[in-house]
Formats: structure tokens, sequence, C-alpha cells
């Protein structure tokens, strides 16, 4: 028997703090595309759409890929902007009769609206197709699940890297989990437990021995009879919902003797562990001054110095266009080094009115929220690269997918070579830096802003590498940001608290 299967993916990490809003335009700006055309630019990589595929040739579905949409990390989804995508969803899902379906989610969305997006696109969905047909998620490591999601979907399996390169691993497990629903060989349920944190302490870093024992131990557990997939989501910090935390998930079948209970003894004991290991930090933050310091003295031996601004990591919502490193590099004499990405539009566009070898005079970065890791930079330099901002990644993140910086420029400033961006992405990559004409492992200190995900492709070619804290919109110092929607108590805004 040929089941018919609808996929979609709607992926966004909300940083409420954030100033303004998601809209259309910035999905589009990263993914919104239909059907055959979402298939064609990911369906070969190393993303849930590919993995979705796989279980449809492996089971020989039906499939209806509706829509992959995807923005950048950032402010809340704007209300037009969800409303339209949820609908193009809702709409194909009314459309014809489906025996399953499977859908693409970041767990983490916060739309204007509502604390809770996942949730809401649920609820739209149930609603719509009524509660028998079985709804199978994958959802990112940094989920903030709530227990709407978990009574209305069936079926979850989160990501269980971070660097994130298991996106088609979770999309294939997934799909195996739904075709067994659909066949009746399974009965799917999933239950949940959560602990009042902003999110994990390591934030889910699976490079850490603390942190990567816990998904371990998920994935151990998914050999025991009638467990289906255990899913640990570290939260995400940088949204003030009501429903913040981490969780993990047990997605397990009802018709094993034993399984439900066995599921709950599971997700209370990883919670447990969370719990208990939430001040052991296994980041050592330096200051921009601290880490200027260590760079002008850095010696290369077997590659360059790699910095971490963690605080200004678009992966997390952050702006991008935090100074504080860059004025620290420049204070300092640092030479032979790069910043990547400095994500202003505006500077961008300047440098781009002038040619390649043009020396001009500018204004970068600091113009989002000043408050954040600092103002603009008055800085005078010289043009090396102006390009439409395309590449193709080979890490092993992206993987072949290409993508977009939109107008990008190379500007050098004493011994810094700042990569100006349009478009706002994270350092996860080193075809960033080759398509512009700088080889990442020839250089002698790389700052990226990033948090985690640059590991994947910088770490094997780094001497070392450190973390700063700029003072950007995503600092570890959580204190600084205003929670108001949080639960309270909650760790570490009342870190004596106990259960």
């Amino acid at each position: 028997m040929s089941f018919h299967v609808l996929s979609a993916e709607f992926i966004h990490e909300s940083n409420t703090f954030k100033r303004g809003r998601t809209t259309l335009r910035d999905f589009a700006a990263a993914v919104l595309l239909d059907g055959e055309a979402a298939i064609a630019a990911l369906g070969h990589g190393n993303t849930e759409v590919a993995g979705f595929l796989d279980a449809a040739r492996t089971h020989g579905w039906e499939m209806n890929h509706v829509i992959s949409a995807h923005a950048y990390p950032g402010a809340p989804v704007a209300r037009e902007a969800f409303d339209h995508i949820a609908a193009r969803i809702i709409d194909a899902a009314r459309a014809r009769p489906y025996d399953g379906i499977l859908l693409g989610l970041h767990g983490s969305m916060v739309p204007e609206f509502t604390d809770d997006g996942e949730g809401e696109l649920l609820a739209r969905l149930r609603a719509a197709i009524g509660r028998d047909i079985p709804i199978a998620v994958t959802l990112d490591l940094h989920a903030m699940v709530s227990p709407a999601m978990v009574e209305l979907a069936d079926i979850f399996v989160s990501y269980k890297t971070y660097p994130h390169v298991d996106m088609r691993l979770a999309g294939q497990h997934a799909g195996r989990l739904l075709d067994a629903a659909m066949a009746g060989a399974v009965k799917p349920r999933t239950v949940r437990a959560h602990r009042p944190m902003l999110e994990e302490v390591n934030s889910g870093r699976t490079d850490v021995a603390q942190t990567a024992a816990l998904y371990d131990a998920a994935a151990a557990h998914e050999h025991e009879a009638g467990i289906l997939a255990v899913s640990i989501n570290a939260g995400f910090a940088e949204a003030d919902t009501s429903i913040l935390g981490p969780t993990v998930l047990v997605t397990y079948d009802e018709a094993v003797k034993g399984a439900a209970a066995r599921a709950g003894e599971i997700t209370e004991a990883i919670a447990d562990r969370i719990w208990q290991g939430r001040k052991s930090k296994a980041n050592l933050f330096l200051s921009v001054e601290d880490a200027a310091l260590l760079a002008k003295a850095h010696k290369p031996v077997n590659g360059p110095l790699i910095i971490a601004d963690y605080a200004d990591n678009p992966g997390a919502g952050a702006y991008g266009d935090a100074t504080a490193l860059t004025a620290a590099l420049l204070a300092a004499d640092v030479e032979d080094a790069v910043v990547a990405p400095m994500i202003d539009p505006e500077a961008a566009a300047e440098l781009h009115r002038h040619k390649v070898g043009d020396r001009v005079r500018l204004a970068i970065g600091g113009k989002q929220d000043p408050s954040f890791g600092g103002g603009p930079l008055e800085l005078e330099g010289e043009i090396l690269c102006l390009s439409d901002g395309r590449y193709i990644g080979n890490g092993p993140i992206l993987n072949g997918l290409e993508s977009c910086l939109g107008p990008t420029a190379v500007f050098r400033v004493g011994g810094v070579d700042i990569l100006v961006t349009t478009e706002s992405e994270q350092a996860i990559d080193q075809m960033q830096l080759v398509t512009f004409g700088i080889e990442p492992s020839a250089r002698r200190v790389l700052a990226l802003k990033s948090m985690q995900h640059f590991r994947a492709a910088f770490e094997p070619i780094a001497d070392l590498v450190v973390v700063c804290d700029s003072g950007a919109l995503a600092t570890p110092q959580a204190t600084k940001r205003p929670y108001v929607k949080a639960q309270r108590p909650i760790f570490p805004l009342d870190p004596d608290m106990e259960l």
C-alpha cells in the first residue's frame, strides 16, 4: 500500500529581545520555496526535507511537499508572515486526504501574537484535519516545547548534535516512525518533562562531555522496547516566553506494555540530570580586551587563533553588528585578522558605491542597538572585494547548499579585514570567507560571530579556540536582558532556587 504524505518546513528561532519583526521578506531572503523548488534547492543536502525524501523513497510514499519556509533567527514573526505560511500548509492539508503529515519545525518560533508558534500551527492543522491522522515533527535541538505541542502531534524527533550536523538523519528518523504509525505497526504518543531553567547549562553542546552524555543516553534508550525516539531540547534563552526552558520528550509505542511508564521514567531521569548539572558551564568567556591581547600575541603553529564572538551570534537572533570586539582588535594593532560577519546593510551599500582598491571612510556596525555591543565605528580603509554575496557551502552543516549574504564587501582597516554583509548569517562555513578572497587557514586570527556552529567547519583548522562576551544581545549574562514573561523562579535569573 502506498501512503499519501504531506510534508512542509516552517522554521524560525525568535529572539524576542530583538527590535522589529521577522517578515515575509526575511523568509524570502533565506528560504521561501514551494514544493518542487524547495526539493530542488534543499532535497540533496543536510536538511530535514532531504530526510523526508529519503523516507518517501524507502517506503514508497506519494509525498506532497508543500513549502519550505526558513528565516534566519531574528525578531518575533509578524502575524501576516505566520498566517500566510501557515495557511499554505493548512490549505494543502484540506485539499485532499492524507495518511500522515511530516513537519520540519524549529520549536522556538514566537509570533508577535503568541508565545507558542509551533503550538499555534499544530492547533490550526488539527482543526482542519481532525485527530486521527498521525503528525510527525522534527525539531531543532534548541526547541522550547510546550504541553500543547505534545498534545497535538504524535511523533517528535529533535537533532542530537550541536553544532547541528544531523538534520537529514532527524528527518529520516521521523519518516520511519510516521510510516510505522500509518501502517498501524505502532501507536505513537509523546511525554514531556521540563525544568525551570532558561536553557541547558551548555546550550546543548555535544562537544562537552557532560552534555554529550545526555544525548548518548537518549540514543541508547531508543533501543529499548517500545521507546521510539528520545529528544533532549536545550531551550532558547533569548526568547522571553511563558514556555522557556529545556525539555525532554520521549515518543513511545502505546501498544507496548509498560512503554508509557518507561517513557515517563526516562524523561524525568534525563531532566533531573539537566537540572543537577545547571552550574557546570564549560565556556570561559573572555572580555574583548583580553581576547584582543591574546590575538596580538598569537604566533600561529598549525592554524589561526579563533575568537568566537558568542554574544553577537546572528544564529541566536543577535544583530551581528556589535563593534566591541572589532574596536578592541584595532586598538591593539592586531595584524592579519578577520572579522566575519559584520552585518550592516547600510555600510555594504556604501561600499558598493565604490570600486575595489578605493580607500573609503564610513561608519560600520553598531547601528541597530548600540547599548548591546557598542556603537558605530568611524573607519577608513581599503575595499578588497565586492560581491553579490552568493556562495556554496562545503562544510558539515551546509554541505553543498547555496546561500546568499546579499551585497558583500571585504574592507581592510589596518591589520583587520572586515567581511561586511547585508543579510544575516552567522559564521558557519569556510566558504563564507574563501568565496570573497579570504583563506581562513592562512590567517593569524579569525574573529567569528557565532556561539557554537562555527566549530563544525573552523575548529579543525584552528591552533586555539576562545570564546568572547562582547556584551551584544546574546550575551551569556542573561540578567542584562529584561525578561517579563518568563515564569519565575527560573535559573539562573534566580540562582539560589531549588525544586
